[in-house]
């Protein structure tokens, strides 16, 4: 369907060059004042206004408010006849997305400016339709994604979801498993009973086997009373196991008997226990690679291989970036109390053209902390600036310094560089800081403890 465009001008001309520009690929409306645009806005549903700043008996800017006030979301672009930068400063302070000047000197950067906005006007109307499924199937998790890699993730995961057969999710750091499996089992008819996290990586293989098996009072020192595992709790519902390709060899093999013989023994205990659950893995390797190095077992691998998923990084999205950013932005304003938005085009050609290395939770935390720093209004370039420096790719340099040191010490080096840094974003908060690095909470305090930034 076309996208409707609403032009306001009192001048033939520019009505009449903006409706040949558009006509392909718009239905375009066209008013030569503020009372005809008032009385089309009534009728029709625009995805884009093109407002004059000057109309017979009214002020573009003026009457832009007024749209806005009846829809939030309305995206705007002011035309006016003089360049003068305090107009572009009242534009931005209304939340306008941009403003052109004419006559238009360059017809094809005009085209990409409302290209840009049609492109924000989706992003609007994709996240209103998500709250709109959501409310009406509450439990389902947020998805945001019409790229065709994405579609067919979710196709494949709804397929799925209905078998009851084991599924791995395969795909970079920060792309949203944990995500998708959440949507497997709602989508499941195990959806009612209980879904059970774990997150394998960092976790010591003793603290991992009693988180999993449980285990009775007295097993070992601190067992205070008998305490039921995940594989306990998780029966009848789904089990999530996140970064399996980090669990020890003693581990794979327990968790190999578990799911041949439908049973377990907790930590301490003699007396087995049954349990049915679904099993859904995660893994940010692949697991064949892991099996040809020697790292995983083959007979657990194929196990857990019955259906795999792959999830695309976001740089495989590239038509999800704008949609994201703006669920992000709608969502952490609500979260702080603050009204930030919308991106201006600078702001949106920065967050499009980053390479994202972190995929979605990267794009995700970066604008967190510009709407947690910022005291409202609209988010520019400026303010994603020292944030998205990071995003960056290395410099030659820097490669050649990395290639002169043992793997062991850039690795050391490298989690000490990131764990100042999140303590830092997190203002020394350990509990935010292991939100915002995916690391629990008591293995951060330990990594924290071995490079000295707690004594304690």
């Amino acid at each position: 369907m076309l996208p409707n465009i609403l032009v306001v001008d009192d001048d033939h001309y520019t009505r009449t060059l903006l409706e040949h520009l558009l006509a392909r690929t718009a239905k375009v409306w066209l008013a030569a004042d503020g009372a005809e645009a008032r009385r089309l806005f009534a009728a029709e549903d625009f995805n884009l206004v093109l407002m004059d700043q000057c109309l017979p008996g009214d002020d573009g800017i003026a009457l832009a408010r007024e749209f806005r006030a009846q829809r939030p979301q309305l995206v705007v672009i002011l035309i006016t006849g003089f360049a003068d930068v305090r107009v572009a400063v009242a534009a931005v302070r209304e939340g306008l997305f941009d403003y052109q000047t004419k006559p238009f000197d360059d017809l094809e950067a005009l085209e990409a400016v409302i290209g840009k906005a049609l492109e924000l006007d989706r992003a609007y109307r994709e996240i209103d339709g998500l709250r709109m499924k959501l409310g009406a199937d509450q439990g389902l998790p947020t998805v945001v994604g019409h790229a065709p890699a994405m579609k067919r993730l979710l196709a494949q995961a709804r397929q799925v979801a209905g078998l009851d057969t084991t599924v791995l999710l395969e795909g970079e750091s920060g792309t949203g498993k944990d995500v998708i499996a959440r949507l497997i089992h709602a989508w499941s008819g195990r959806s009612a009973k209980p879904f059970m996290e774990v997150n394998c990586g960092g976790l010591t293989e003793s603290l991992l086997e009693s988180l999993l098996f449980g285990y009775e009072k007295g097993a070992f020192t601190g067992a205070a009373q008998a305490t039921p595992g995940y594989f306990e709790k998780a029966h009848d519902g789904t089990l999530f196991l996140d970064e399996i390709a980090d669990m020890s060899p003693k581990l794979q093999s327990s968790l190999l008997h578990v799911l041949q013989d439908h049973q377990f023994t907790r930590v301490g205990s003699t007396q087995p226990r049954k349990t049915d659950f679904r099993l859904i893995c995660a893994t940010n390797r692949p697991l064949a690679g892991e099996v040809e190095a020697g790292r995983f077992r083959e007979d657990l691998f194929y196990r857990i291989n019955v259906v795999a998923l792959h999830l695309p990084p976001l740089r495989a999205r590239h038509s999800d970036i704008l949609p994201l950013a703006t669920h992000f932005l709608e969502h952490f304003s609500a979260k702080f109390g603050k009204q930030c938005g919308p991106l201006t085009p600078a702001a949106v050609q920065m967050l499009e053209s980053g390479p994202w290395p972190g995929n979605v939770r990267q794009l995700k935390h970066c604008v967190e902390r510009v709407v947690a720093l910022h005291p409202g209004g609209v988010i520019d370039a400026v303010h994603f600036s020292p944030l998205c420096e990071a995003t960056e790719a290395p410099q030659a340099s820097s490669l050649q310094t990395v290639a002169a040191t043992s793997y062991q010490d850039a690795r050391a080096d490298f989690e000490r560089e990131y764990l100042r840094q999140v303590l830092a974003t997190a203002n020394g908060n350990v509990s935010e800081a292991a939100r915002i690095s995916g690391i629990p909470r008591q293995n951060l305090y330990v990594r924290m403890k071995r490079w000295g930034f707690v004594t304690e």
